[in-house]
């Protein structure tokens, strides 16, 4: 028997890594699931990856009121019910300082990251069903700092304070708000990464990210979809207004 049986679960970032080994699992454990992202071409070509009747997707731009009130509006009419909502997409921005960062490129960070967090805590909870569970991406960045990428160290460390906030308006329904703290993720998001900080050789930066984590590797993505299987399932259900880091151990020194 599964452990998600009848759940219904949106996860955005869906075409992503991260986010396509949680609908992997989600629904091996018996979910719905709806993913949502920005591009119809990758969630098109991930539908095709998963290849299951009870995945359907819905293209999002998660900083847009209007698209959030579309993916639950989809939800609901697919569905008629959420218990489960995966807040995942984010965008890395690029390596800079502070002083040299484009003002243009930290409001994409915001927008996505930050506002897109907000817009789906502000319009998919209050139509999730009593006992639901939130799970919001943040990062290691969420909890320390690592100089040029300040946008995005932000706003993982802003969602926290949304994660709290929720957390206590919504426990009167019993709805678990949870943040979710990868190290760094064996995929593509790394990969821009390592090459925006090391352009003529990327693995030097690989190989640094590598040095810093005491199990001496990369989180794999289906090690974070683990994570959110937890967190979306009865066995946490006593857990909210937490964060739970998955690093190898990074975080220790």
């Amino acid at each position: 028997m599964g452990r998600l049986n009848d759940k219904v679960a949106i996860i955005t970032g869906g075409a992503g890594g991260i986010g396509m080994a949680t609908a992997k699992l989600f629904l091996d454990q018996g979910a719905k699931v709806v993913i949502a992202d920005i591009s119809k071409e990758a969630l098109e070509q991930a539908s095709i990856e998963i290849n299951h009747e009870n995945l359907s997707y819905c293209v999002v731009d998660v900083s847009k009121p209007k698209d959030n009130e579309k993916m639950v509006a989809h939800t609901l009419e697919v569905h008629n019910r959420i218990d489960i909502f995966f807040v995942n997409a984010g965008i890395e921005g690029t390596s800079m300082s502070i002083a040299e960062y484009p003002n243009d490129i930290f409001d994409q960070v915001i927008d996505v990251n930050l506002k897109g967090v907000w817009l789906g805590c502000k319009y998919v909870i209050p139509k999730m069903k009593a006992g639901g569970s939130v799970m919001i991406t943040s990062s290691v960045a969420g909890l320390k700092g690592f100089p040029g990428l300040g946008a995005y160290v932000a706003t993982k460390h802003a969602v926290i304070g949304i994660m709290r906030v929720a957390a206590l308006e919504f426990a009167p329904n019993k709805i678990r708000v949870n943040t979710i703290h990868p190290g760094p993720v064996n995929n593509e998001m790394m990969r821009r990464i390592e090459k925006d900080i090391s352009p003529k050789n990327p693995q030097e930066a690989l190989k640094g990210f590598e040095a810093a984590v005491p199990f001496g590797r990369y989180v794999e993505s289906r090690e974070i979809a683990d994570m959110a299987l937890f967190l979306a399932s009865d066995d946490s259900k006593m857990i909210t207004g937490c964060i739970h880091v998955v690093d190898g151990g990074m975080l220790v020194n």
